[in-house]
């Protein structure tokens, strides 16, 4: 039986350079800061290569995607199962947190006449390191 892979599935050599770069990391960054580190470590991947990966993986679940400070941020998470960050909004450092149970989840949206279908949660501020810089 042939089975057509989907570009999620397929592996290529830029997307195991993304993916390798990405394990180079535990916090949350821009494509263009992947990319320059990318360059700066001799992997020869375009800008565009790198944000079509990186959106191909998102919507995969293969990595965890943010909004801060008006950009989208990424991270490789080997915890592929349902989890929440605590990120600093000026160095970016990310702490994988405990999020309030489901039930907690699922008695404020009933409250509200909601169902969840799904919920993100990602905790911003700063953390120690740069308040004390501050």
């Amino acid at each position: 039986m042939n089975v057509k892979k989907t570009s999620a599935q397929r592996h290529t050599r830029q997307k195991d350079a993304v993916l390798r770069a990405l394990r180079g990391s535990s916090d949350f960054m821009s494509a263009q800061d992947l990319h320059q580190q990318m360059s700066q470590t001799g992997v020869e991947v375009g800008l565009a290569t790198v944000y079509r990966q990186l959106k191909s993986m998102a919507e995969s679940g293969d990595v965890d995607t943010i909004q801060l400070n008006g950009q989208q941020l990424f991270r490789l998470c080997e915890d592929h199962a349902h989890h929440h960050h605590l990120v600093c909004e000026h160095c970016g450092k990310t702490v994988e947190i405990e999020p309030p149970d489901e039930l907690w989840v699922r008695k404020v949206a009933g409250e509200h006449g909601f169902i969840v279908h799904s919920h993100t949660l990602e905790v911003f501020g700063l953390c120690e390191d740069c308040r004390a810089a501050a």
